[in-house]
């Protein structure tokens, strides 16, 4: 069928129920619960957005011609690389870059893994029938606009341990029977963003496993959210109920996150595409075209989510006319943040690579730093907010003062901004700073970004260890050059 719309989209929340648990409660209808309907909205306005710009986020389908969202796109050239930009664009400025897990980020996702047979159908085509499954998969995806999400990464228990499922061998996902037609699967699995606003989760790895691990844990496949025996839990939500001027970002833009639970869940075989074949498990994200095709939209949103920073806090600043050098030293480093994300997609683009099944992406030389410096960078945003809005921040009224006409009198003469800004447009620009970085909002915000590429610490890791060949390379050439240099100048 053709690309949803949102009333479409909303239309099949209400129709499908989840064991999904928030606080105390499990959630009857996601839609009309009150923490948790902005987050569905802002789904719905996703869809929306499509058809409002359909001329920049609308293809034909390859097979049936029908409309269906651009970032399904199989880029072939640099050309198509810059089609799906300026889409996943547009995508990202629904949330100012706020929601990491709109379903653009899978649309991308799984394109990317459907043009790469050399690794999915595995060593002398082990695994043809998963990866036929997955591209089954990727045309139904792309043709029924499902909302996806994914849960990559096994539980946390033991950090001695973790990696060896030595200690605690049932908590990592793993198949513990099959039927002719279905594999049967426990375990636990986080982390689930957008679980409450998605129809299924797709299954995959999120690093490969060690080399003595049992076949059963090398899974992947998606599963339906409503599948019995499937249990998401929740954090505490983001979400606000409150005036859009108070909270701009708390009412509406909380994707949530859930820990996963599948206890005895069974899967279908043709949603499965790898069943405890560790060499494909292994395989399909180790030097792969994955992360460097997903880095395009992940870059994306972030250079908007810099680009919106960097206005706010220099709004901030504007307000209350501080011109110091200690802010506007601040303000630029968040520019530059901003800047240097830009460069490095553009330089990775340029360079695109073209992979083994034909399948173009950005370079990854120039797109791997960004997955160390990317969480650094957000959370010294968050850091520069602080200092610029200070307490200000806290000090901002709200929409019921500033509509009371006796406060609202008495904040125009005791609350203004500088250069005739009256107190209600002081409060506004505070109000949004707060929510962007200091409410639970914005806090989940700061810690999403810290994780969601993975850690600083192992980016820079796998940057020495997997991506430095060509640095590398150059910066031997150089060496031995100056030690040779240097050897004759000594003769």
């Amino acid at each position: 069928m053709p690309a949803r719309t949102g009333d479409e989209y909303l239309k099949g929340l209400r129709e499908t129920s989840r064991d999904l648990w928030l606080g105390s409660e499990k959630v009857d209808s996601v839609v009309d619960h009150p923490m948790l309907a902005g987050g569905a909205q802002a789904i719905a306005d996703y869809y929306d957005l499509h058809h409002r710009h359909p001329d920049e986020l609308l293809m034909p389908d390859p097979e049936t011609g029908e409309p269906i969202s651009l970032s399904h796109l199989l880029p072939t050239s640099t050309d198509d690389l810059h089609r799906r930009g300026a889409a996943l664009t547009r995508i990202a400025e629904l949330s100012m870059g706020t929601m990491g897990r709109t379903p653009d980020y899978m649309n991308v996702t799984f394109a990317g893994f459907a043009q790469d047979r050399h690794r999915w159908a595995g060593p002398d085509g082990m695994n043809d029938e998963g990866y036929e499954n997955l591209v089954a998969f990727q045309r139904r995806l792309r043709r029924d606009d499902v909302s996806l999400t994914h849960t990559i990464v096994n539980p946390s228990i033991d950090k001695a341990t973790d990696y060896t499922f030595g200690d605690h061998p049932v908590v990592p996902l793993h198949k513990v029977d099959e039927t002719a037609d279905s594999i049967i699967v426990c375990g636990g699995r986080t982390l689930a963003t957008l679980a409450p606003f998605a129809d299924e989760s797709a299954i995959y790895p999120g690093r490969p496993l060690p080399p003595d691990t049992p076949p059963e844990y090398s899974l992947a496949f998606t599963v339906r959210l409503d599948a019995p025996g499937l249990l998401f839990l929740c954090r505490d939500s983001g979400s606000r109920v409150a005036p859009p001027f108070d909270a701009p970002f708390s009412t509406k833009y909380d994707e949530q996150d859930a820990y996963c639970i599948f206890d005895h869940v069974e899967i279908p075989k043709r949603d499965v595409w790898i069943d405890s074949k560790p060499e494909v498990y292994n395989a399909v994200m180790f030097n792969s075209p994955w992360w460097a095709n997903i880095m395009q939209q992940t870059t994306l949103r972030a250079i908007t989510k810099l680009e919106f920073a960097y206005a706010l806090a220099a709004r901030m600043a504007d307000v209350v006319n501080d011109t110091s050098d200690a802010t506007v030293v601040q303000l630029g480093e968040i520019q530059t943040y901003a800047e240097t994300a830009r460069a490095a997609l553009v330089a990775a683009i340029a360079e695109a690579v073209t992979w083994e099944d034909g399948n173009v992406t950005p370079n990854p030389r120039y797109m791997h730093p960004m997955r160390s410096l990317l969480p650094a960078w957000f959370v010294r945003v968050s850091d520069i907010f602080k200092e610029v809005g200070g307490g200000k921040m806290l000090a901002a009224p709200s929409r019921g003062q500033l509509d009371d006409e006796r406060v609202a009198a008495l904040i125009d003469t005791y609350l203004p901004g500088a250069k005739g800004v009256t107190g209600e447009e002081r409060a506004a620009v505070f109000k949004l700073a707060w929510d962007f970085v200091g409410s639970t909002f914005g806090s989940r915000n700061e810690l999403y970004e810290r994780n969601y590429l993975g850690s600083t610490t192992l980016n820079r890791l796998m940057s020495h260890r997997l991506y430095s060949g060509p640095t590398r390379a150059r910066g031997d050439e150089l060496v031995d050059r100056f030690l040779a240099d240097s050897h004759n100048r000594g003769e």
